[in-house]
């Protein structure tokens, strides 16, 4: 069996390949700079740009039986329409839970609006689909990494505000699953990660696994707009803010896809933080 895989050199992607090839599954990992990939032996790098319908040529569909779809920006719809024009039967999507409009605050956001385009360009062209919709993810946390190094607080609104943070790791992991099973095909997938825990608890997480203090300091909603708005879209903004309001009151349910799927729990944001440490420290 041949896999191909999209958003190969990114962060789920590169976990992905490696879970893939280490269980002895044939890859095909996409890549716009095929050259640069340093992806694991054995890989069949192949260079295609889903932005550009030209790249997708019969070559990359070759003896490929499923077909891992990163939610890319563009070019979703015509890697998919390719696909099955070339006789490919199965797709394992990364999505996103917003996808599933559980709540209000879901319609319309950035992610809502992206993530169901991305699933309506695979469930209109195929029924062989299988969508994983992950939450929060750990690596979101990144954002703090900067003031911990620096060895000043994190700076955030919406402190008891709680989440289930994911380690891209087990996405990979499922996804890796959803990719060597025979019986998903309709499915979806809600994966978070095994803890819900608020951002006061997220960032003690993140101190015990690489073992130093770190502070905490509340700020206001505009206070937060003012410090990310000049590198972060209005839009996105706006969506964390209602996301982190909400989960004040209502704080994020731990989901069962990733044991359901990989037959284990999670990993915690600790460990997480202890995988990341040295985003935090360098």
């Amino acid at each position: 069996m041949t896999i191909l895989v999209t958003g190969a050199t990114g962060t789920i992607g590169r976990h992905l390949v490696r879970t893939l090839t280490d269980a002895g599954e044939h890859v095909r990992a996409v890549s716009r700079a095929p050259g640069d990939a340093a992806l694991p032996d054995g890989v069949d790098v192949v260079g295609a740009d889903l932005a550009d319908p030209s790249t997708l040529g019969a070559h990359l569909f070759r003896d490929v039986d499923r077909v891992f779809v990163f939610p890319a920006d563009k070019g979703v719809p015509d890697l998919v329409e390719a696909a099955v024009t070339a006789g490919i039967e199965r797709f394992v999507v990364l999505s996103s839970l917003a996808a599933a409009a559980e709540f209000p605050r879901d319609l319309g956001s950035a992610s809502y609006v992206h993530h169901h385009a991305v699933e309506e360009a695979v469930r209109s062209r195929t029924d062989g689909w299988t969508f994983l919709r992950p939450g929060t993810f750990s690596t979101n946390l990144l954002s703090w990494a900067w003031p911990i190094k620096a060895g000043g607080p994190v700076r955030a609104p919406y402190v008891l505000s709680a989440q289930a943070p994911i380690h891209e790791a087990d996405i990979a992991d499922a996804a890796a699953a959803a990719l060597t099973r025979d019986d998903l095909a309709g499915t979806t997938h809600a994966l978070t990660g095994p803890q819900s825990l608020t951002r006061v608890e997220q960032v003690a997480a993140i101190a015990a696994g690489i073992g130093r203090d770190v502070a905490i300091v509340e700020i206001t909603p505009e206070e937060f707009r003012e410090e990310v708005g000049r590198f972060v879209p209005d839009d996105i903004v706006s969506m964390l803010l209602r996301y982190w309001s909400d989960t004040v009151t209502e704080p994020d349910r731990v989901r069962p896809g990733v044991t359901d799927l990989t037959g284990r729990p999670g990993r915690t944001l600790e460990q997480w933080a202890v995988d990341h440490r040295a985003d935090f420290l360098s």
